[in-house]
C-alpha cells in the first residue's frame, strides 16, 4: 500500500498492485487495472518511487506459510 494525496489535499491509501500505469500531463493521473482514474498531487517519480519501494518491502516480508515438513523416512518393519 502507498499512501498518496488527492488534488484536494485529502490523504489516501492505494493498493500499488492495482496500478496499470501513471501519467504527468501536467498533472499526475494514476489509471488502475480496472480503468478507474485518479488524479493525485504527488508527481509521476514520486508515485512510481513509492510503488517500487512498496514492492521492494512486499519482497521481502517473511512467508506466512509454515516451512515444509521434512520427508519421513520410510520404517523398516524390525520383524521382517
Amino acid at each position: 500500500m502507498i499512501r498518496l494525496t488527492r488534488l484536494d489535499g485529502q490523504a489516501f491509501v492505494l493498493n500499488a498492485d492495482l496500478i496499470r500505469y501513471v501519467e504527468q500531463r501536467p498533472d499526475t493521473f494514476v489509471t488502475l487495472v480496472s480503468g478507474e482514474r485518479i488524479v493525485v498531487a504527488e508527481t509521476m517519480e514520486e508515485v512510481v518511487e513509492r510503488a517500487v519501494e512498496y514492492q521492494q518491502r512486499k519482497a521481502m516480508l517473511p512467508s506466512f506459510l509454515p516451512p515444509p515438513s521434512p520427508p519421513q523416512a520410510s520404517r523398516v518393519n524390525a520383524s521382517e
